[in-house]
């Protein structure tokens, strides 16, 4: 974990970054609403209340969720992470549409995550550009 730190820390951030700190209590409410709610359609799933594509994206978007942190800081591959979070933000702009005529306040209750993921990404894409060949 100190070489993960250390590492992050030589990065060169925007003047807009928040502190290291903060991640970790926002990602601790945002997961609560994740497993809320995509369980909630988890549920809807397996009771056929829903077809599979729509189920699919909440699939993704957990898979590129979970994969952010091994990519970011186990690989410290910014570029990967880039990537990765830009499918964060595609899936989930896609399930919030999704689900929407099935589960509405699925797609209300996941705004403060769409809200941090899109803030996430330009802070990645720019410590990605900010950090080029390093």
């Amino acid at each position: 974990m100190n070489n993960t730190d250390t590492w992050y820390q030589t990065l060169i951030k925007p003047s807009w970054a928040p502190p290291s700190w903060l991640f970790g209590p926002v990602w601790s409410v945002l997961y609560a609403v994740i497993i809320i709610s995509f369980g909630y359609v988890g549920y809807l799933f397996a009771k056929g209340k829903i077809p599979f594509i729509v189920l699919l994206p909440f699939i993704l978007n957990v898979i590129f969720n979970l994969a952010f942190t091994p990519l970011q800081f186990g690989l410290q591959n910014n570029l990967l992470a880039a990537i990765d979070i830009l499918l964060v933000l595609v899936t989930l702009i896609w399930l919030l549409i999704a689900i929407y005529p099935y589960a509405k306040w699925v797609s209300y209750i996941n705004i403060p995550y769409l809200l941090w993921v899109s803030f996430a990404t330009v802070l990645q894409l720019s410590i990605t550009v900010l950090n080029w060949g390093k």
